[in-house]
């Protein structure tokens, strides 16, 4: 049988032992926070360190750019112009990007890829605009259709002039190398198209003669002069306009204005 003073020792004891152990679990546990702040700080710091690095345009800057891609109508002062600000940060913190902007904004660029290479230099990669036709005299239409501005650069070959309503360039070009190929290869060639706002056709030949094909059939109309054309090249006067808007037959305007046949 144990006595009730035994008890009360032991329980006593057993209490005195959870205290001290939740003493030091306290202890313990400050300790490890105390620890986990000093490497959350720590680790801040380093990476606030390691960020002020790799944005020092000093300690990290672009040392060179190196620009591939034939090139005929941009010139490297146009590049380093467009790109003298971006050049002022370091080699982590210049947004590709924006460089690419920077470049695809020159008037004679059509696209720009720009990448990092390790350890201070942007590769770039450009494809200049392909001038096919001069658009509505003052612009120029790429080899896609699209209308683009650009200053008028030497090296640039003759190119027919094409007009019509601002968003209609594709079709134009279309239908200018569908007409100009038909007349090419029956000796014709064909220096000027516009597409009125009505959607009427006119068209003039290298050699001056202009022809008036309307809004309809005009591969038939332009096959139209082709066959007739040896007749009147016969004739003493100079042929001045053609106009094909007839569902047969033609009109001719002579040079001197004085003949006219139908």
């Amino acid at each position: 049988m144990v006595a009730k003073g035994s008890l009360k020792v032991s329980w006593r004891e057993k209490g005195q032992r959870v205290r001290v152990l939740l003493s030091q679990a306290d202890w313990y546990l400050c300790f490890g926070l105390a620890f986990l702040l000093c490497v959350l700080i720590g680790l801040s710091m380093a990476v606030m360190k390691l960020d002020s690095v790799l944005n020092d345009a000093d300690a990290l800057p672009i040392e060179a750019v190196a620009i591939n891609g034939k090139r005929l109508y941009t010139d490297d002062s146009e590049i380093q112009v467009a790109l003298q600000d971006l050049m002022q940060r370091s080699f982590f913190s210049a947004d590709v990007n924006q460089v690419q902007d920077a470049l695809e904004a020159l008037p004679w660029v059509y696209q720009a890829s720009v990448r990092r290479e390790w350890p201070a230099k942007l590769k770039v990669y450009l494809v200049e605009q392909k001038p096919v036709a001069h658009w509505n005299g003052d612009a120029w239409l790429n080899i896609y259709g699209e209308v683009f501005d650009a200053p008028a650069k030497e090296g640039i070959p003759n190119l027919p002039f094409l007009t019509g309503p601002e968003e209609q360039g594709k079709s134009v070009l279309t239908t200018y190398q569908q007409l100009g190929e038909l007349l090419r290869i029956n000796g014709f060639n064909l220096q000027s198209l516009s597409l009125s706002p009505r959607h009427a056709w006119h068209a003039e030949l290298n050699t001056g003669i202009k022809l008036e094909l309307g809004r309809e059939d005009k591969m038939a109309r332009i096959q139209r002069f082709i066959h007739v054309y040896p007749q009147l090249a016969k004739q003493e006067k100079k042929v001045a306009i053609v106009d094909l808007r007839y569902d047969t037959g033609l009109a001719v305007g002579w040079d001197d204005a004085q003949k006219e046949s139908r």
